[in-house]
Parts: structure tokens; sequence; C-alpha cells
């Protein structure tokens, strides 16, 4: 059985209002060919064409992968995906009733929050193993089911510069729960 996965990472999330008087939120929430460390030896990237299948399902844009806060969704007109030679890219019109998207919306314009995710399944990858000792998984094909904006990212290359014990505590936490899923991966390769 898959797990579900989230990845994280810097973006160049914009804020900008539409000539409707809308306001967005756009940025690429996934990049194509873009080596990533998950932990010190293991790294990921992700191909082109491994959103093509699931890229046109009900996704849905969330804060910090929570789903208590929905900000967008394709089956709503809300959130916008499309695929180019950089990455995933999405635009979410933000709600100008909803009193949370209107704060990321701000936090966002003012660049407190710039850090994306993506949440998936995993429908098919490839494992290098280097000769250094290091390893290297592909992803190839994913079922994308939702994309977020995020406060603070899983990995050390999306890291904030102000960290607080909270946020090493919340990092250390998190790379070991990444170790124990990717050595189980590994097993199952």
């Amino acid at each position: 059985m898959s797990k579900i996965q989230n990845r994280d990472f810097k973006s160049d999330l914009k804020t900008r209002d539409s000539d409707l008087n809308e306001k967005i939120i756009e940025g690429y929430f996934a990049v194509f060919n873009s080596e990533t460390e998950l932990f010190p030896g293991g790294y990921e990237e992700i191909s082109p064409g491994a959103f093509d299948k699931s890229i046109s399902g009900d996704i849905r844009a969330l804060i910090n992968h929570d789903n208590k806060y929905v900000l967008g969704r394709t089956k709503a007109n809300t959130l916008e995906l499309k695929v180019d030679n950089y990455g995933l890219f999405g635009r979410i019109k933000i709600n100008d009733k909803d009193i949370d998207a209107l704060n990321l919306y701000e936090r966002v314009k003012r660049g407190d929050i710039d850090q994306c995710s993506f949440g998936f399944l995993i429908n098919k990858e490839s494992v290098d193993f280097r000769d250094d000792g290091t390893i290297k998984w592909t992803l190839k094909d994913v079922d994308l089911y939702e994309v977020s904006i995020c406060t603070f990212p899983a990995y050390e290359n999306t890291s904030v510069s102000a960290r607080t014990k909270e946020f090493d505590e919340l990092k250390n936490n998190n790379l070991e729960r990444t170790k124990t899923m990717l050595k189980e991966r590994i097993k199952n390769a």
C-alpha cells in the first residue's frame, strides 16, 4: 500500500489582484529535474510527466496540508494547475469572504510565507544506488491530490532563516519520519 507523501520547497510565490479585482496567489508547487536532498545521502527529483495522469483530477489547495483550510479546488475553478517545462504551476483565487485565506494572502504578499508543497501517492519511481553510497529516487508518475502553501518546509534546503527551538524539534521529527519512510521504500525497491 502506498503512503501519502508531501514535498515542500521554497518557491517564488506571488500575489496579485486580477483585472476582475480578485486576489490571486500563484507560483510553482513543484519543479522538474531539480534534485532535492531528503536526508544526508538520500535524494529525489521529479520527472517531467510525473503529474500528467492526475493533473485533471479534483485537486485542492490547502494551507499547511490541513484539510480544514481549503483555499481553492480545481472542480470549483478556484484552483488552476498546469504543467510546463519548469514544473507544476498553480493559481489560487482567494475567497474575499474567508479570513484565513485573506490572512494568508497578506502573509505571502509581505514575504512572510514563501514555501509550497504538494501531497501525492507514488505510482512509479526509479531508484539509483550511486557509487558514492548515496541513493536517488526519481518520481515518474504520481497521483496528485493536493497542493499547499506552507509555513515551514520539511527539508533543509527550504528552511527559513529565523528558527526557534520548537521549529528545530519539528524539523527533526519530520526528518526522522522521512528517514523511516525512505528506508521502507528502499527495502521495497
